[in-house]
């Protein structure tokens, strides 16, 4: 698996994970193609050093978007927001979004952030598992959306 720094050339792709990667939980994402495109540009405007890809034999298969420069109005402080992680069904369970995941949060330690915050869809009960395993807890609801956190430490990169 390589991973690597997204490009503005990803986007296609990147709209092709995003649509595959969100079927029957469409109630959280974007819908038409014109819509996940102005993300992918929003994603990319927002922290382009934060937003990563995961390859697999020259494939795009996932991405991950983690914003250092997002000011969380709960925290009120800059953190690591993680917008976005997606991988395409037939890579899930092999530790690729952990790897992306584990990437986001190290890039936003460089960038001196002590704390990820995410939202997650109420209902989507194999993400919410997924960053409960990755050391995220449960902090608010709003909505339709559950809002998680995770304490950064450095410690946990020297492995």
């Amino acid at each position: 698996m390589k991973i690597r720094r997204v490009k503005r050339e990803d986007m296609e792709d990147f709209v092709e994970v995003y649509l595959k990667s969100y079927e029957g939980l469409e109630e959280y994402a974007y819908r038409t193609r014109k819509d996940v495109k102005w993300y992918f540009r929003w994603l990319f405007s927002r922290d382009k050093d934060g937003f990563i890809v995961a390859e697999v034999d020259s494939k795009i298969v996932g991405f991950v978007a983690c914003d250092t420069n997002w000011f969380s109005i709960f925290e009120m402080e800059v953190v690591g927001e993680v917008h976005e992680i997606v991988v395409l069904p037939d890579y899930r369970f092999r530790g690729i979004g952990s790897r992306l995941l584990r990437e986001a949060l190290l890039y936003a330690l460089q960038k001196e952030r002590k704390l990820a915050e995410l939202f997650v869809g109420k209902n989507n009960y194999v993400a919410k598992k997924f960053y409960r395993e990755n050391g995220f807890e449960e902090v608010g609801e709003i909505g339709k959306w559950i809002r998680m956190i995770k304490k950064l430490d450095p410690r946990e990169f020297l492995r």
